[in-house]
């Protein structure tokens, strides 16, 4: 099982959490991205996203790097994220944290999304009720 996944498919919180429970960990920390209902006011229909795997694979394991060379206590880092339509409440992000212990997990986790938004080449189309605009996952504004 890859650390750093692009998908297409649904993904499961289980298999993530899966990918760093080794029996040397006592806590596992993840962070589950959904869709929402509406951005800015704006009733959303469903996103869209693209990314190009492999280069975005890179980067999410550049990311766990970053993370285990910050927080020694990190044992294990796995981060996933789908493609592809997505509707409300589908799940297209999990980030994974493992360690001995719970300390520095909650941290690293909040700084892995936030790289994750920095540098994941990775574009989303908002489609709302009454329109649409392509976003850049890495500056969050339109393309």
């Amino acid at each position: 099982m890859k650390q750093f996944e692009i998908t297409t498919e649904a993904i499961s919180v289980d298999d993530v959490v899966n990918r760093v429970n080794t029996p040397t960990i006592g806590a596992v920390t993840t962070f589950v991205g959904v869709v929402r209902g509406s951005t800015g006011g704006r009733p959303v229909r469903y996103l869209e996203y693209e990314a190009y795997p492999e280069m975005a694979e890179a980067s999410l394991g550049e990311i766990g790097t970053e993370i285990r060379n910050q927080w020694a206590t990190i044992n294990q880092v796995a981060i996933v994220h789908r493609i592809g339509q997505l509707n409300v409440g589908e799940i297209s992000v999990v980030i994974a944290l493992a360690a001995a212990h719970r300390q520095d997990t909650f941290e690293a986790l909040h700084y892995a999304i936030d790289r994750l938004k920095e540098i994941v080449p990775i574009w989303k189309k908002e489609v709302w009720m009454d329109g649409e605009e392509w976003r850049s996952e890495t500056s969050n504004s339109p393309c």
